[in-house]
């Protein structure tokens, strides 16, 4: 991922990895609520199953209570990765 070009500014790419589709759509659907997206896409996650789904969000089109909450928070510069992510 060090590699991957960075998403426009005022987006986020977000990646949803769950044991079955139908969590990873619930999970998309919150998102959706909150942000202005891409059409989501799904993968295959591995070898154990389950899925992979990745969309684009906007975080300019912002919806309560995304809205309230990007207004309150701060940017972390120090935040890194977890130790399992690619």
């Amino acid at each position: 991922m060090e590699n991957d070009p960075l998403p426009s500014r005022g987006h986020a790419e977000v990646r949803i990895v769950a044991a079955t589709p139908e969590v990873a759509r619930r999970v998309a659907e919150v998102l959706r609520r909150c942000f202005a997206s891409t059409e989501q896409r799904s993968y295959p996650a591995g070898h154990g199953g389950g899925t992979r789904l990745h969309l684009t969000l906007d975080t300019a089109q912002t919806a309560e209570p995304a809205r309230s909450w990007l207004a309150t928070s701060e940017s972390t510069e120090q935040a890194s990765a977890h130790a399992d992510e690619v």
